[in-house]
Parts: C-alpha cells; sequence; structure tokens
C-alpha cells in the first residue's frame, strides 16, 4: 500500500447541455458535451495516519459526508472492504456552485488514488459504476477530456479532440444551486431581448437548456451573456451547466485581458476570472 499520494481534479465545462426530460427516479435525462481543464484544478493529497481525517484551506466548505469527497471515501470503503485510516487535505481552487463540476471532480479524483493507495485494481468500469452513485458528474472525470454525456451523467462517450480556443470565465460572487435550476427547467420562459439559441461552430454548438430556469432568477447572468456577446472578439459565450460561471471564447488569448478587464469595470469589479485554452 502506498503511504502517501497527491492528485488534482481539474473543472470542466458544459460546452452544450440539452435537456430532454425528467425521469422516473427524479434525476434529469440529459445530452451534454463537456471538456476538461486541466489549467483549473483542485488538489487532493491522501497520507496514511492513526486515524481519519479530512481538512479544507477553503472556510465554510462542508466536511462531512455531504462532501462529495467523504462521500466516495465511504463508497470505496463498502464496495472493497479496505479501512486504513487517511488524513485527506482539499486545496480547493474551483469555485463552489459556479458549474465548474468541482466537487465531482474532487470525488472522481478521490476514487481513483484510493484504488492507486490501496492497489486494488478495480477498472475503469467498476470505479464508473462507483461515480454514477456518488454524483451525475463523477463518472465524467473518469473517462477522456471531451466527452458526450448521456443518460443522468453516467453515460460518457470519448468525442473528438477540440482545437485550441482561447476561454475565459467569470463568476460573480454568489452561486448556483443545481437542483433548483433543473427542478425550474420545465416551466420556465426565455427573458425578452436574451440570447438563448444554439451558437454554431466547426467542432459543434455551444446551447445550455439551463440559461432559462437560471436567468430568470439571477437576472445578472443573463446580463453578463449579453455583454459578452457584445464585446468585440467574443465569439461565443454560455453559462457552464447550472451556473454560476459564464465563459466566453474569444479570438486570440490577449483579448481574455482585455474583456476580463472591461467586465470589472462595467459589470461587478469582484468578478472571479479565469483565462485558459479549450483543446490543443
Amino acid at each position: 500500500m502506498n503511504a502517501s499520494i497527491d492528485v488534482t481534479a481539474p473543472a470542466k465545462l458544459n460546452l452544450s447541455l440539452r435537456v430532454l426530460k425528467r425521469r422516473d427516479d427524479g434525476f434529469h435525462e440529459i445530452e451534454s458535451l463537456m471538456v476538461r481543464l486541466p489549467g483549473l484544478h483542485d488538489r487532493l493529497s491522501f497520507r496514511r495516519a492513526e486515524e481519519d481525517g479530512f481538512t479544507c484551506n477553503r472556510e465554510g466548505l462542508p466536511l462531512d459526508e455531504s462532501n462529495l469527497v467523504i462521500k466516495a471515501l465511504s463508497v470505496f470503503r463498502r464496495e472493497t472492504r479496505m479501512s486504513t485510516p487517511l488524513a485527506i487535505h482539499l486545496e480547493k481552487v474551483v469555485p463552489h456552485g459556479a458549474g465548474l463540476g468541482g466537487g465531482s471532480s474532487d470525488a472522481a479524483a478521490t476514487l481513483s488514488a484510493l484504488d492507486r493507495i490501496h492497489g486494488t485494481g478495480l477498472g475503469h468500469d467498476r470505479l464508473c459504476r462507483m461515480a454514477a452513485e456518488i454524483g451525475s458528474d463523477v463518472p465524467f472525470f473518469l473517462g477522456s477530456s471531451v466527452a458526450r454525456v448521456g443518460g443522468r451523467g453516467e453515460r460518457v462517450e470519448q468525442a473528438a479532440d477540440l482545437p485550441r480556443i482561447p476561454v475565459l470565465l467569470l463568476k460573480p460572487d454568489f452561486g448556483v444551486s443545481t437542483p433548483d435550476a433543473y427542478k425550474g427547467w420545465k416551466d420556465s420562459k426565455e427573458l425578452p431581448g436574451v440570447s438563448y439559441g444554439a451558437q454554431h461552430f466547426e467542432w459543434g454548438e455551444l446551447v445550455n437548456d439551463l440559461e432559462r430556469p437560471v436567468f430568470q432568477k439571477h437576472l445578472f447572468l443573463a446580463e453578463m451573456k449579453m455583454w459578452l456577446l457584445g464585446r468585440e472578439g467574443v465569439e461565443g459565450a454560455l453559462m457552464s451547466g447550472s451556473g454560476s460561471t459564464m465563459f466566453a471564447l474569444v479570438d486570440r488569448p490577449e483579448r481574455a485581458d482585455e474583456v476580463v478587464e472591461a467586465a470589472r469595470n462595467e459589470l461587478d469589479p469582484k468578478l472571479w476570472a479565469w483565462m485558459g485554452e479549450l483543446g490543443g
């Protein structure tokens, strides 16, 4: 058994998210094109210890089983009957309640790390079954970096690599509840003057059916999207997942700096921002 291990847990973007129907099990049937952002990630460390412990650099984040790291640990131990005490530390970088899959990625990274620490060799399929039990987005983080995701998130198929595209992320200081976003989907209406239609590219499209319910409740996010679409050099803009992160594809990396500066001047000086690339 390995005494210690350190892993990263990357964020994701939903480049497309179609909500098809509410399922009998209470979840929603989706179709989504998802991509990981390896340049934006949390870090987790696992150390053998005298007793279990879980710490996090970010105050206010729950440290019980409502945190998906602990849920992943519980599922792994139940399935493998491994119970070696571990000290786990989560260095949180990906914003919470942002639609970037931070918690799901942490859970997937935990499953992979525990499999390596204990030498259990569970294999991809078994890890994915465990991941699906933990949360709908978790299986995606165990596969390829670009994937088409279906069902409630448990069906993951590798997709073609994306071209290298500069991207910027903007998030206000509030989050969005994923269950609330899906709950409001069926009866949601489009706001006048807001663009919800698919934005087409050679590699696919940008579209998100959860923008309707989320924009109805958080008008600032609709304002952000339309502001981004009106900026020179912005080739597409969308909310990721259930929000509250908005992202924009831009024509060149330097443009991202310009847009972030303008957004903080014109929209909200406290906006969190990240700049990087898709694909490549």
